[in-house]
């Protein structure tokens, strides 16, 4: 095979990984914009229309490690395409439910289906481009898929739900797995490695945190005293201890010590679940309030997020991979947060009748270009230095991060907008009352990103020059 073949063939192969990743990512939010007629559609209460979106997170996060080590043990592109035909079939389960019940099934199902595709997805990509310069420009993008998935799928969404119906922001994915899965041929099989599959650790990870984000969710609508509450919180901490056990005596644990072992990676991964915890609640919020105050339509709102979509392509596509270059991950992180973070102050002078000029555009722009530099630190970091025999698994922990980090966030921010919304004293106008909980919420969108700041200052000790590193083929 010639020179100009194999970049060819490199150049297919990234661009069939990353479309896996956008889609994959696309939709933990596609349903966002549709919230509010979903709910109307299938009589789910506001209350419970959270459920739409976290347990998609939920699924996605809970099982990625396994899926990670399912691609390492019985080949990377053969899981790439199972998954893929999972999601799928989910997909199309999704279009056709007749009730929220069905439609939540359908979502965990779909959950399930990118924690196989996502991790292996990224050790293709580990197995496609040699370390060095060329990898780390591979990563950059698909690290950029992470950002820019997110917001495509808010787009995408609010103009499906318009002018098609919510039923098509399921059906949309269908057409797009077809065409990911007819590229698959331009994938190399993969390396493959001997050991066994976790899977009680990948149920009792899932059921913790699944029972974790419900007894969050409840105590926000019924009290931190509540028996239900406590009984679910109860069971999240029982679980999680078992998982710990698990660890402990599996032979083939999910999350062996090795891939923990380094700082900077396991800085880079705490980056990665705050900046999930502040995004997923930031697209929560933004979507109420522009459809609730504003009275904006889906398709108004998706195209809303057009200045949070040229923000995420100006850091992951520009600013973050120069900044890689030229300085260190910690940097790289910090510099991310902190726009994003100062962008969540700025939404916190949202008000009712606001020139959307003022705020919501230019807040929108400032916070996607820190999340954009942010999301290209945190997935060179998260691989960085991994052997061979793990990087499925530390692939799956960077996507774990980032959707365990969005549903967590979203059941602790939503529960933080309800308090403040009831807060407000007696005679409130409506609409004030409820932007005060939406802004609340976004502060502490804020908040997560201060505390990635500090865990990037103190975990993220790498040295200069990070281009050189040689990440998941390592040894």
């Amino acid at each position: 095979m010639t020179s100009h073949t194999a970049r060819e063939r490199s150049g297919l192969a990234l661009l069939v990984i990353a479309a896996a990743q956008l889609l994959m990512v696309m939709d933990g939010t596609i349903v966002t914009v549709g919230l509010l007629v979903i709910g109307a559609g299938l009589d789910i209460p506001e209350a419970d229309l959270d459920w739409v979106l976290t347990s998609y997170a939920l699924a996605f996060g809970g099982l990625l490690l396994a899926g990670g080590r399912a691609g390492d043990l019985f080949g990377r592109r053969r899981m790439f395409r199972a998954g893929l035909v999972v999601f799928l079939a989910a997909s199309l389960l999704g279009g056709v439910a007749g009730d929220g019940t069905v439609l939540i099934a359908a979502r965990v199902l779909q959950g399930a289906g990118a924690a196989i595709v996502a991790p292996a997805a990224l050790s293709l990509l580990a197995d496609t481009f040699p370390a060095g310069p060329g990898r780390n420009r591979a990563l950059g993008v698909y690290g950029a898929m992470g950002g820019l998935g997110s917001v495509t799928g808010l787009l995408l969404g609010g103009a499906l739900t318009e002018y098609l119906g919510w039923r098509w922001i399921m059906f949309v994915n269908v057409p797009i797995a077809l065409l990911v899965l007819a590229g698959t041929v331009v994938l190399r099989p993969g390396t493959r490695e001997r050991g066994g599959l976790d899977l009680p650790g990948a149920v009792t990870v899932t059921l913790a945190l699944g029972s974790l984000v419900y007894a969050i969710n409840r105590a926000g609508s019924h009290g931190a005293g509540d028996a239900l509450t406590l009984a679910f919180g109860a069971a999240a901490l029982a679980l999680l201890g078992a998982f710990v056990l698990i660890q402990r005596s599996a032979r083939s644990p999910m999350l062996p010590p090795a891939v923990m072992a380094d700082r900077g990676r396991l800085g880079a991964n705490l980056v990665m679940l705050l900046m999930g915890a502040g995004q997923l609640a930031t697209f929560y919020f933004l979507t109420l309030f522009m459809q609730t105050i504003n009275q904006y339509s889906p398709m108004i709102t998706g195209l809303a997020y057009l200045p949070f979509a040229v923000g995420i392509g100006i850091g992951s596509g520009l600013v973050g991979p120069r900044l890689q270059a030229r300085t260190s991950t910690r940097i790289v992180l910090v510099a991310g947060m902190a726009v994003a973070a100062s962008a969540m102050g700025w939404f916190s002078l949202l008000t009712p009748g606001q020139d959307p000029l003022l705020v919501l555009l230019p807040a929108q722009l400032a916070g996607g270009i820190g999340l954009g530099i942010g999301f290209v630190g945190a997935t060179i970091g998260g691989v960085r230095g991994v052997a061979a025999r793990d990087s499925g698994i530390a692939s799956g922990l960077v996507n774990t991060s980032q959707q365990i980090g969005g549903a967590l966030g979203l059941a602790v921010l939503a529960g933080l907008a309800a308090t403040a919304t009831a807060s407000r004293p007696p005679g409130t106008p409506l609409q004030d009352a409820l932007t005060s909980g939406y802004t609340t919420g976004l502060l502490g969108a804020g908040g997560f990103y201060l505390a990635a700041i500090l865990t990037a200052v103190i975990l993220n000790r790498t040295p200069r020059h990070f281009h050189h590193i040689s990440d998941a083929r390592a040894s």
